[in-house]
Order: structure tokens, then C-alpha cells, then sequence
């Protein structure tokens, strides 16, 4: 189970990177739209991804943590985690 325990580590850190990041450049367009209106067609997306990184943080959490205290519902929030990076990759996806 240690591979699954890393793995779900580097998801986890992986994911808190991203979040923090869209959510300061989403701060940072925010303090910034009156001067350049055309970021604000660009903060929609931006919010929306901004919100799928953060369920997947969260699902990350709860997978990672349910391993690791070897909880009764680790499994469920394994599922939550892999599933979430499924919609996630999914939406990003080229093509739709």
C-alpha cells in the first residue's frame, strides 16, 4: 500500500499547487479588471478551474489521510480522488 500512499502524495501536493496558483491569479485578475475589461471573459474559466482543483484537493486530502490512518473509508476516498482526476481530465480534454 506505500506505493498508493506516495502517489497519492504527489497528487495531493500536485493539486495544492494549482489551487493556490489559480486562485492568486484569479485575485490578482480580480484587482485588475477595471483597468483591462478583457480579463474579465477570462475570469469565468478561470474561477471554474480554479474550483475543480480545489474538489480535487479536497478528494486529494481525503484519499491521501484515509491511507495513511488506514481509516474504513480510505477506498471511498480513493474513489473520490481517482474520480475527480478522471472529470478533471476529462474537461480538459481537446476536442469538446
Amino acid at each position: 500500500m506505500l506505493p498508493l500512499i506516495i502517489i497519492s502524495a504527489i497528487l495531493l501536493g500536485s493539486s495544492v499547487a494549482i489551487t493556490a496558483s489559480l486562485s492568486v491569479v484569479a485575485f490578482l485578475f480580480f484587482l485588475m479588471v477595471d483597468e483591462y475589461p478583457y480579463l474579465q471573459a477570462q475570469l469565468v474559466p478561470l474561477l471554474t478551474s480554479a474550483g475543480l482543483f480545489l474538489l480535487l484537493t479536497i478528494c486529494c486530502v481525503l484519499g491521501f489521510f484515509g491511507l495513511l490512518k488506514k481509516t474504513a473509508w480510505r477506498w471511498w476516498g480513493q474513489a473520490a480522488m481517482w474520480t475527480m482526476l478522471l472529470v478533471i481530465g476529462l474537461y480538459y480534454w481537446p476536442g469538446q
